[in-house]
């Protein structure tokens, strides 16, 4: 169960403490593109998130997209941001995170995983020993199968809490919590 635990829990990547994970040795962020930084219906990337990038990428950190989207999607969010990207990427399969960091250079231990989802980007990520953020979906509008996923993961975040593992504001935070 360990690892499905996420060892972080945010609000958004903006909400990051940039200069924590900087002391911590991480130079590199692996990121899922939709409910992570833009909405899973929507076709722009944000001011916000857009200014995000340009200062995660300013105070040095790397960045490559790690999508299991439709690829012509992610490719384009990719070549709009100026970052890579692994395609098709089948999370939790550790393929794609050994791809994406081969792609920025970094090992394990210089990366985190940021995404929304449980099942795919934190299990996938701990999978191979990569410190993983998981941040609330920016979008409740979700494939159905989705839907049906987050009614475990929150499940899943609750017995978190009860063994001590994560802090009840952050799954009180995570879409109206318990």
């Amino acid at each position: 169960m360990k690892l499905l635990c996420p060892k972080e829990i945010t609000a958004s990547v903006t909400h990051l403490d940039l200069e924590a994970l900087w002391r911590r040795g991480i130079r590199g962020f692996l990121m899922d593109l939709d409910n992570t930084l833009v909405g899973w219906d929507s076709d722009q990337l944000t001011e916000e998130f857009q200014q995000w990038i340009k200062r995660v990428q300013e105070d040095g950190f790397k960045l490559c997209l790690v999508s299991n989207g439709i690829p012509s999607r992610v490719q384009r969010f990719a070549a709009e941001m100026g970052i890579p990207a692994v395609v098709r990427a089948f999370k939790p399969r550790r393929r794609p995170f050994y791809k994406a960091m081969q792609r920025l250079d970094l090992t394990k231990s210089q990366v985190a995983m940021i995404g929304d989802q449980v099942f795919t980007d934190v299990f996938g990520a701990n999978r191979i020993g990569i410190y993983t953020i998981l941040i609330n979906p920016l979008s409740v509008k979700e494939l159905k199968s989705t839907r049906f996923v987050r009614k475990i993961e929150g499940r899943m975040l609750r017995r978190f809490v009860k063994k001590g593992w994560i802090p009840s504001e952050a799954v009180l935070r995570r879409n109206g919590g318990f």
